[in-house]
């Protein structure tokens, strides 16, 4: 059980509640602020006084009065009106996570929602209620309006919603947990889809698989390292403090602890005087992927613990503000998927290495009798491909900006497209290093001397659902379990018995 107050929810808390259906509750304390602030709201409605979204239009419309009699009906109208996203449907893990995003920022007491919003929340997300929620329509800046107002849509029964995998009407969905559609009330629809949580529900979940991918390429480079009988003498601890950025020296550590005892390494590695870059430069490329991660995530975990609504509500003062804007989370997106792209190419560009036998020393692709098979040759392609497409995919979306609303939001994040990509980019990362996996696991085939411990545990791993390769055969199954190996951590609590690899 997780308890959500507004300020304390963490990445893993995400994971937890939107992937293994992790039950939810609301602070008391948290209720309490949350009330307040619906105090002054049903002040403000009742002394007349303009509050944008609370008793005028939106956006451009901004100026238009609507009489205390119309204030619900403007709530709803906001919210059939914005649920008009295109594209496939968002998965379950994501609608989840966006629902407990969008209460915790409502928990911190800004809004000016009542509690029945906040308990019905909580009731939907223990319920595992699914709202459909096209992928497409969000420009991340007045929040991700149409994404979030189709979860409201549903709430109100009118939308579509998954139940036991079809899309059905979405108070059908509702009655079958035993829910009535929820009516939202001054100021709750606007409170609802003001707000990046589409944006960065995928973000938190992307950085936790994006870590622990990062783990595996660090294994997986040690491999690598040992099958083309390089040297560790580029991994010293003297040369990551003579440029002490903490990710170098962490991946130095790392590595180091990696390839220790390594029978390869003592016979053939000291006589080494340097590796190719994909080798040599591993801690500094990956060192600089590991500190970029740790802005990235340092950005989303102040993201979803704040509040993103607009306008705000305080004790002395209504405040009419940008909170909803994009920007934090669109930079942080694009810079993850730029990570996650150089990752694919470093990888790709070792496999290649082992594959081309004018460079390892080993036989043409890995193979045992090259000509009539072609061995490892064709994953090598697989690779190029998933890089080329990531590289393509990886050019940063918040560096575009089309206004809407009239140009009265006249400059976009556009954050919502670089979410986009991410899913993409990181499933074509996973498969990249599935497969520098099992050609690194082929090439030890040919080598005599043992590899080193923590590698030799991740071989045994990988040999226990890929076999080595005596002869030709399809292997997408096989880099398809390895990829699944990687996304379950199977490989990496072996390898993390025997060593720490906290980055």
């Amino acid at each position: 059980m997780i308890v959500v107050d507004g300020n304390n929810l963490k990445i893993e808390d995400i994971v937890n509640v939107a992937r293994h259906g992790m039950k939810i509750e609301v602070d008391e304390d948290a209720l309490k602020k949350v009330e307040k602030a619906r105090r002054i709201i049903e002040d403000v409605i009742e002394k007349g006084t303009p509050v944008y979204g609370v008793n005028t239009g939106f956006g451009e419309l901004a100026n238009v009065r609507i009489n205390d009699a119309e204030i619900k009906e403007l709530q709803k109208n906001l919210i059939r009106s914005h649920s008009c996203g295109t594209g496939d449907a968002l998965p379950e893990e994501t609608v989840r996570a966006m629902m407990l995003l969008r209460l915790n920022s409502l928990l911190k007491g800004y809004s000016g929602v009542r509690k029945e919003l906040i308990y019905f929340m909580r009731d939907a997300i223990n319920k595992k209620f699914y709202p459909f929620v096209p992928s497409q329509g969000s420009v991340g800046a007045s929040g991700d309006l149409a994404p979030l107002a189709h979860i409201a849509l549903s709430f109100m029964g009118e939308g579509e919603a998954f139940l036991n995998g079809e899309r059905v009407q979405a108070r059908q969905a509702l009655s079958s947990i035993g829910m009535e559609p929820f009516e939202f009330e001054a100021k709750e629809g606007i409170a609802f889809i003001n707000g990046t949580q589409y944006m960065t529900s995928i973000a938190a979940l992307a950085i936790h698989d994006a870590i622990n991918l990062i783990k595996h390429a660090h294994v997986a480079g040690a491999m690598s390292l040992q099958a083309l009988k390089g040297t560790d003498k580029a991994f010293s601890e003297n040369m990551a403090k003579a440029r002490p950025h903490e990710g170098i020296i962490k991946s130095a550590s790392i590595l180091r602890k990696l390839v220790e005892g390594s029978e390869i390494i003592d016979k053939y590695g000291m006589e080494r005087v340097q590796d190719a870059y994909t080798l040599r430069c591993m801690p500094q490329v990956f060192g600089a992927m590991i500190d970029s991660m740790q802005f990235i995530k340092n950005v989303v975990e102040k993201e979803i613990n704040s509040a993103t609504d607009n306008p705000l509500i305080f004790e002395n003062e209504i405040v009419s503000c940008g909170n909803f804007h994009g920007e934090p989370i669109a930079i942080a997106l694009d810079l993850l998927n730029i990570v996650l792209a150089k990752l694919s190419s470093f990888s790709e560009r070792r496999i290649a290495r082992m594959v081309d036998s004018k460079l390892s020393g080993l036989p043409p692709f890995l193979s045992i009798k090259p000509g009539l098979n072609s061995g490892m040759m064709i994953p090598q392609y697989v690779a190029a491909s998933l890089v080329s497409e990531n590289k393509n995919l990886s050019y940063p979306a918040s560096v575009d900006s089309i206004p809407t609303s009239a140009n009265q939001e006249d400059y976009q994040s556009m954050g919502s497209i670089a979410a986009r990509k991410v899913p993409i980019i990181l499933k074509n990362a996973e498969h990249v290093i599935a497969i520098e996996f099992i050609v690194a696991s082929q090439a030890l085939e040919f080598i005599e001397e043992k590899p080193s411990m923590p590698v030799e545990i991740a071989y045994n791993v990988v040999r226990a659902h890929v076999e080595a390769l005596n002869k030709d055969r399809p292997l997408y199954n096989e880099i398809e379990k390895m990829a699944d190996v990687i996304r379950s951590r199977e490989l990496i609590k072996e390898v993390e018995k025997i060593v720490d690899i906290q980055l």
